[in-house]
């Protein structure tokens, strides 16, 4: 069975209010803790990862509001962020993908450095590069695309052959804050690979994916099926040269299903769909694969008694895709089968964030199933093992250290 764990560990710094972090993640990992608490900002780092490859770095940190309200804000005034990703492909391809940027005057930035390590464990040559001020210092080719301090490298890297593929897998990252009024808005349809943020073109993924992949828009609908019972089928429908879905649904004692367009739907319905589409759409068959899926509070809209099926569909879809979820919802983790090592508690003192696995009481409770991890949320009793967190080597938050080679 093929490994679905792409990011393997996530080194942050001064992100937001991150001042620093080195985290493991598996195939199903789960942020959690209070609101303001700072679980969004770790998806968030992710997400400019994504975004500036797709677009630009500019672009990303102009969306955030500039550098200024990307790096952390302290006493100790930090003037730069940094992000290291150790990652692995299907095929066994593994390596390190770092870069810092530091603020200058007038809330310009620039890239400090950047580096990039890609090889196929026990063979050679090693693909590679490394670039300081926006000059290429160090690399494994001999001619290449020139650097510049605005831009990541790895852009410009993905026309070289071993550079690609992680390019592709960091580009296709996918992110989600379901906004249920782009959802029900009449959509423009697109080639519908990749599921956008809001899910303002939910229609041509679904459409894409009964066409390519009847299997997993099936099992889509049988998800949400439980979530919102009576629903029989959802199709798109189209209007002029827009789109939008038709759900199909039996209401009462009537034999035949009624039609209901995605305007008539509830925000939990259209959420839930949402939320399922973004974890499927992997099986989808398509080009472009989405090798992450950071989904924010889920459960946001949804009946309590739904949760459960959230869950499983979480954690049916994460055999095939790795997925990160914050969440506060007791009702989503009250399942004694979800592990310690699949939670990262997330708290925020005096304005910066800590993230690390549950406390040693906590992972005791959990691994004794005394609690649910649900019940321990209820009472407040999930805390981050700060001391553990405290006991990271310098060299594990270093975000250009020698990478080693992951073993399972």
């Amino acid at each position: 069975m093929i490994d679905p764990v792409f990011l393997k560990r996530v080194v942050l710094n001064n992100y937001k209010s991150i001042k620093e972090c080195s985290v493991t993640l598996g195939p199903l990992t789960f942020l959690l803790g209070q609101n303001g608490a700072g679980k969004s900002n770790f998806l968030d780092a992710l997400r400019l990862v994504a975004e500036s490859l797709n677009t630009s770095l500019e672009h990303a940190l102009r969306e955030r509001g500039g550098i200024n309200e990307v790096r952390r804000r302290s006493a100790g005034h930090p003037t730069h962020f940094g992000i290291r990703l150790e990652w692995q492909l299907p095929d066994g391809t593994q390596g390190v993908y770092a870069f810092r940027v530091g603020a200058l005057k007038k809330g310009a930035f620039e890239i400090q450095q950047e580096k990039c390590r890609v090889f196929q464990p026990g063979l050679v040559p090693e693909n590679f590069y490394k670039v300081v001020d926006g000059q290429l210092r160090e690399s494994s080719f001999d001619v290449g695309p020139p650097a510049a301090s605005d831009r990541l490298y790895l852009v410009a890297a993905s026309g070289l052959e071993p550079f690609r593929p992680l390019y592709d897998a960091l580009s296709h990252m996918g992110f989600y804050n379901l906004n249920p009024d782009e959802i029900r808005e009449l959509q423009p349809p697109d080639a519908g690979e990749v599921l956008k943020r809001d899910g303002s073109n939910l229609a041509s993924v679904l459409s894409a994916m009964a066409k390519e992949n009847r299997e997993a828009y099936d099992r889509i609908v049988a998800f949400l099926s439980k979530v919102v019972p009576g629903i029989q089928y959802v199709a798109v429908k189209h209007v002029g040269k827009k789109e939008t879905l038709e759900f199909r649904q039996v209401v009462g004692t009537t034999q035949a299903p009624w039609r209901f367009m995605a305007e008539n739907m509830s925000d939990g319905t259209l959420r839930a769909l949402g939320v399922l589409t973004a974890l499927f759409q992997s099986s989808n068959g398509q080009r472009k694969k989405v090798p992450f899926v950071g989904i924010e509070e889920p459960e946001v809209a949804v009946h309590p008694g739904a949760a459960g099926v959230l869950r499983d569909g979480l954690r049916t879809a994460s055999k095939i895709t790795q997925i990160a979820v914050t969440s506060h919802s007791p009702d989503l983790l009250d399942d004694k089968d979800i592990r310690d090592d699949s939670i990262l508690a997330v708290v925020n003192r005096n304005g910066e964030t800590k993230i690390a696995p549950p406390d040693q009481a906590g992972r005791s409770a959990i691994k004794d199933r005394l609690y649910t991890v649900g019940e321990l949320l209820r009472l407040n009793q999930l805390e981050p093992d700060e001391e553990e967190a405290d006991k990271v080597l310098p060299s594990q938050l270093e975000l250009f250290a020698d990478y080693k080679p992951w073993r399972k």
